[in-house]
């Protein structure tokens, strides 16, 4: 039966309204349990370091690790008896103290020298007064080394238990504990402040990149408090769940015999080198692999509420000396407790690239300010996430990494996954929440069958159509291309047409011009979408659809139009026969049909090394482009 279409402009004038209509309410991300109760806001004097004011109860436990520095050792004990801790609260330390190395060559002599240490070691722990709370002594009885000392000295017994983790060379400042609780209280119970991206929070001076070719840290004088993907091994606060999160990861992984390798990252290395030895490489993949972030400060002059003697020991061959100076009530000079609300933050990761969080355009309002954060020399590359597993689209995100492609927007239904994506730092568009489709489909006696593809259709048309309001060539591609280089996405097409699309490869480019502006309006979009009804007549794919219904309309009008499909830019890679060698040196993007198997997919682009993702569906290289 013919559907009954209302008059067009009735239509277009109801587009923009709906256009504009949203939810009002954001998705929260469910990663956590519901936050306790707002607490009340610390009380923070100019001339004072208060301790914040919560009513919320929870357990702070010193986790020290120690073996066979007895000197070491007793600095770092007093400095944390030293600390400020307010009469109200308990601070519980448990020392873990590792057993010396037994071999067959060692000589009696060395026995009796290391039993009699050990046996110091234990004494000056039995008679070191800690009035702050428990006290627990855990003494191996066998070496155990530093990635179990660490590994095993913590399971969180609630979501409000926290663990501070020391080695025995450090000295904290009287402020450490102040500085602490301000931080669980401000990022971890205040929901306004909370995000499930952030495991913790580091005491020591930011020095390190381990991202090979990485920027060299800077920061501005009043960023006192950022976030960095990097974990602390200097004074580490470690926050409950994503530590839990972290230990099933860690033996889920070990016992199947993976190895933590993260190309392009200099700790890498390092466990290629001492193996197990070490426990930061796992760390450091595992959170390469959730989008985790660490709370970390800046006070300069070389100042932190933590410092490393660098004692000899694992990690150093030879005593290297305090590598920060001590921050106390003495060299303080501004507020230690004004912490910052966490949208005022800056994150950063691995290779100390600023990474911007939550950038999600739900309406039309914010999607300009999404497209002109993302668009690099007025171009713009809107990716389609419809009907694409996960795993492809994790694989085009760090195929993306390695090119050093930024400038492409993200767009799909409302998920989970692609809120995430937005969580990780990728800009995305909310379709399922970005306008009420449904009515608009729904006036123009769609069929319900086509109204989730007409709603998609008429997304995409629309952000094709503000990209160029503002100036930006745009690309639209499907989640199953991927582009061969850096250089794919450049405009070094025949400038007489404007207009460029692809039905089986699924894009479309449209030049930022006068004359495009024109042809692609109010008008144009609604009759992309009016089109939706002539599918099941041409069996047009969903994944076509909407550069079936623009080469039809651009036809229509007579206007220029070139096709990707007809030039040897693009090479089909899912169908059985190809291989390597029959790969072109033109060749700028290479696709897939949506009906292709995954297994095919992904050995198809292990030949074309294409694939990049590891079990856990995160990358696995880190590339690093300095900015």
């Amino acid at each position: 039966m013919k559907m009954m279409v209302p008059p067009k402009q009735k239509i277009i004038q109801l587009l923009p309204l709906f256009l504009l209509l949203s939810f009002s309410s954001l998705f929260l991300f469910s990663f956590y349990p519901s936050n306790p109760n707002p607490q009340i806001q610390p009380q923070v004097h100019q001339n004072s370091i208060p301790f914040p004011i919560t009513n919320h109860k929870f357990t702070f436990i010193i986790k020290l690790l120690t073996y066979n520095r007895l000197s070491s050792l007793s600095r770092c004990l007093n400095s944390l008896s030293n600390a400020h801790y307010p009469e109200t609260d308990t601070v519980h330390i448990h020392i873990f103290i590792d057993h010396f190395v037994q071999d067959s060559q060692n000589r009696s002599l060395d026995l009796d020298q290391r039993l009699n240490l050990s046996k110091q070691i234990l004494d000056f722990v039995d008679g070191f007064d800690w009035k702050f709370g428990e006290k627990l002594v855990h003494y191996r009885t066998s070496n155990a080394g530093l990635q179990a000392q660490w590994l095993e000295s913590w399971w969180p017994a609630s979501d409000h238990e926290f663990a501070f983790v020391v080695e025995d060379d450090l000295e904290v400042s009287p402020l450490y504990y102040r500085f602490l609780k301000a931080v669980i209280f401000n990022y971890y119970y205040n929901a306004t402040n909370f995000s499930p991206s952030i495991y913790g929070a580091s005491l020591q001076r930011p020095r390190f990149v381990p991202g090979k070719h990485g920027n060299k840290m800077q920061l501005d004088n009043e960023s006192r408090i950022f976030l960095y993907q990097l974990v602390g091994t200097w004074g580490q606060l470690l926050f409950p769940r994503p530590w839990k999160e972290f230990r099933l990861w860690y033996d889920t992984h070990k016992a199947k015999g993976m190895k933590p390798f993260l190309e392009g990252m200099v700790t890498t290395g390092w466990y290629k080198k001492i193996g197990e030895k070490i426990w930061t490489p796992w760390f450091i993949k595992f959170i390469q692999s959730r989008g985790y972030f660490n709370i970390y400060t800046n006070f300069h002059h070389e100042r932190a509420l933590s410092v490393s003697h660098r004692d000899a020991g694992v990690n150093y061959g030879k005593t290297a000396g305090p590598d920060s100076n001590l921050l106390d009530e003495n060299s303080i000079d501004f507020n230690l407790l004004d912490l910052y609300p966490l949208n005022d933050l800056k994150w950063y990761d691995f290779c100390f690239r600023e990474v911007v969080t939550n950038r999600i355009a739900r309406t039309s309002d914010e999607l300009g300010p999404v497209l002109q954060s993302v668009q690099k020399q007025n171009s713009i590359v809107v990716v389609s996430l419809y009907r694409v597993p996960e795993a492809v689209v994790k694989n085009m995100l760090c195929h993306f990494e390695g090119l050093n492609i930024q400038n492409y927007i993200l767009i799909g239904p409302t998920s989970r996954f692609l809120l995430d994506l937005a969580r990780r730092g990728h800009a995305v568009i909310d379709a399922g929440q970005f306008s009420d489709f449904s009515k608009l489909a729904k006036s123009i006696n769609f069929q319900d069958s086509i109204i989730e593809l007409m709603k998609e259709i008429l997304v995409k048309a629309y952000v094709i159509k503000k990209s160029l309001e503002l100036g930006y060539s745009t690309w639209l591609l499907d989640g199953n291309v991927l582009p061969q280089s850096s250089d794919s996405f450049i405009d070094s097409f025949d400038h007489r047409s404007d207009f460029y699309t692809g039905k089986a490869s699924k894009l479309l480019f449209a030049r930022s011009s006068s004359s495009t502006l024109k042809i692609w309006s109010d008008d144009f979009v609604y009759e992309v979408a009016s089109l939706m009804d002539t599918l099941g007549k041409d069996s047009v794919s969903h994944e076509s659809a909407l550069f079936y219904a623009v080469e039809k309309l651009l036809e229509k009008q007579s206007i220029r139009l070139n096709n990707f499909d007809e030039m040897p830019l693009c090479m089909d890679v899912g169908i059985g026969h190809f291989n390597t060698t029959s790969f072109r040196k033109e060749t700028r993007f290479v696709f897939w049909s949506s009906g292709t198997e995954f297994d095919v997919i992904k050995r198809q682009l292990v030949h074309l090394n294409m694939w990049g993702v590891d079990g856990d569906l995160s990358c696995t290289a880190v590339v690093c482009h300095p900015s």
